[in-house]
């Protein structure tokens, strides 16, 4: 039994370090999207997008991962991708939202419908978990290495124009309005700070434990969904033990 013990721990671990190296990945490809088709998709003329690459290299991510995403925004191949976003109800009723871009809505809407039902959840309308999430600018900011109180934080982040802050032990997270990221990023990378995100996200209202008898299938469906190339973002209303601090 205790080889079993071993077994099931060594295993445990990893699944989670692949979903956490997965939930890295799928954030990286779509910045990597959105960095190239909102410039030019050659980097040495893109600093948005080379800075991207860069985190893309520091996480190890697949080479053809990176240029799959670039890809996904310039059209090669004479595919044309477009967003858009499932929302349903995981195990235990937790709200989840998907953001997809894709070159085939109806491949992508099966196989999303597929990940709910095969974790005992079941995809909704549109509209029917959106209303419980907020629409938000984030800017994240890592503590390590940097000599800066929460309070000096917090009003270097006001004076640029941000609404609020949330601080961990790992970062600062700044929450703007979703029209004012720009003007927030831009002036606090020139006050020098290095940004670890500047995105526009949903974050849910409220947070609700997922039951200890659904975790495990509340994760196959984030990790269904997170190996799948077309899901860009995933928005969670829910957690798992400790996860309600993230």
């Amino acid at each position: 039994m205790s080889g079993h013990s071993k077994w099931h721990n060594i295993q445990g671990r990893k699944n989670a370090q692949d979903a956490k190296r997965g939930k890295i990945f799928q954030k990286i490809s779509r910045d990597l999207y959105q960095a190239a088709k909102a410039g030019d998709p050659d980097p040495d003329n893109n600093p948005q997008l080379r800075l991207v690459m860069e985190k893309a290299r520091a996480a190890n991510m697949p080479k053809q991962n990176v240029q799959r995403a670039i890809d996904k925004a310039t059209g090669a191949g004479g595919a044309h991708f477009e967003e858009t976003t499932y929302e349903g109800y995981g195990p235990g009723g937790v709200a989840v939202m998907v953001l997809c871009l894709t070159d085939n809505k109806n491949r992508t809407a099966a196989a999303v419908r597929s990940a709910f039902t095969h974790s005992g959840g079941s995809l909704g309308a549109s509209g029917s978990v959106s209303y419980l999430f907020k629409r938000l600018g984030l800017i994240e900011i890592l503590r390590d290495g940097l000599d800066k109180s929460e309070d000096d934080m917090l009003m270097d982040a006001l004076d640029a124009g941000a609404d609020d802050m949330k601080a961990t032990d790992e970062k600062f997270q700044i929450f703007t309005d979703p029209s004012a990221l720009t003007s927030a990023r831009d002036a606090l990378q020139k006050k020098g700070y290095d940004l670890d995100t500047a995105e526009v996200t949903m974050i849910p209202e409220n947070k609700t434990k997922v039951p200890d008898d659904k975790v495990g299938q509340y994760e196959h469906l984030i990790n269904e969904l997170q190996n799948n190339d077309d899901v860009s973002d995933i928005y969670e209303a829910g957690y798992v033990e400790s996860d309600d601090e993230d």
